[in-house]
């Protein structure tokens, strides 16, 4: 009788009792996992990276800068309060995948497609998309022409161990054309590759080519076709067998997509402070009670968008002076794709 008749009394106490057990006891296994304990026995997390401008690239003065850079940045501020605790290693794409499995890298944040074979065959996991991609093709304008399946019987190149060396030849099949691959390895071979003539065209993430484009000793010349051969969700992605860093690089990507959603940025982010909105006052940690529960430092979210800013920034710090558009990378709410869960 007591606990129908009092639903503020004993049932209360009780369900808040086994609560504090619950949360206890998930705080002990959430913080176990055998990726987290060795980054935090180095003192730094080890990324796999690539280099395309705008993405990843190491400046003139030697230090890592890009989008995908900024993300680890954030991460090692997740980790360690602090963006300088992360260590950037350029792996090439036939190159990273072993290594990710080989623990030599504890993320990969190199412009990884996600697929289902990577997912169950090979058991990686990943993380929230990051930037929604698209295989285009980047051919001289002096072919003239507009669209891919006018380039029957060109001379195509594809880099191999990349999801771009099978899209071109299913997108020709389909199409009931033919073409002449040229399979190169090395990353930095696709521009000599297109100016000396040894192939009319080069096929890859757009992303990669908008930056590819840019390097060529007379960009003008050449031009990225309309057409998306393929969808490639691009997402940091770590081998499986530790949820609670799986969990962290997932809410790490989110922090920067809520905060654009909420227009908190790096410049008014201590403004936001003062609000008075109490999702924005636990995303921030003037209400530690979230960051408790989730055992995570009650400025973790702050930190992050403080010193790399949330995604919107990002993406413009990087990207937009490389004429990239938001388009599907934008929030969900001005058309685009981009949507974090709740912080609650």
């Amino acid at each position: 009788m007591t606990f129908l008749s009092q639903p503020g009394g004993l049932w209360r106490r009780a369900v808040a009792a086994s609560l504090v057990v619950a949360t206890t006891a998930f705080s002990s296994v959430a913080d176990a996992g055998p990726t987290l304990d060795k980054i935090k026995q180095r003192g730094a997390i080890k990324v796999g990276v690539g280099t395309t401008p705008g993405f990843f690239a190491p400046g003139d003065d030697g230090q890592w800068k890009g989008f995908f850079v900024d993300y680890g940045k954030a991460l090692s501020i997740t980790v360690f309060g602090t963006p300088d605790k992360v260590e950037f290693t350029n792996s090439s794409p036939q190159q990273r995948l072993p290594a990710l499995q080989a623990g030599e890298f504890d993320i990969l944040l190199s412009g990884v497609t996600v697929t289902i074979a990577r997912a169950l065959q090979l058991g990686f996991h990943f993380g929230p998309t990051v930037f929604y991609d698209g295989q285009g093709i980047l051919v001289r304008k002096d072919l003239g022409v507009t669209k891919a399946a006018e380039l029957d019987g060109a001379t195509i190149g594809v880099q191999s161990g990349t999801t771009g060396e099978l899209n071109i030849a299913d997108f020709f099949r389909k199409t009931g054309k033919k073409f002449t691959p040229v399979t190169i390895e090395e990353t930095g071979e696709f521009i000599n590759a297109l100016e000396t003539g040894r192939v009319d065209a080069i096929t890859q993430d757009s992303s990669d080519l908008v930056g590819k484009r840019t390097q060529l000793k007379k960009p003008d010349d050449y031009v990225i076709l309309p057409e998306r051969l393929s969808k490639e969700p691009l997402a940091p992605a770590i081998a499986g067998g530790d949820d609670r860093w799986q969990e962290l690089v997932n809410w790490t990507v989110n922090v920067t997509i809520q905060a654009e959603e909420w227009g908190i940025t790096s410049k008014n982010v201590d403004e936001f402070l003062k609000s008075e909105d109490p999702a924005i006052q636990r995303f921030l940690g003037v209400d530690p009670s979230l960051a408790q529960a989730t055992n995570l430092d009650p400025k973790w979210a702050y930190n992050i968008i403080k010193t790399v800013g949330n995604y919107g920034e990002i993406f413009d710090r990087n990207l937009k002076p490389l004429g990239w558009e938001r388009g599907y990378n934008n929030l969900w709410s001005n058309g685009g794709l981009l949507y974090s869960p709740p912080f609650r």
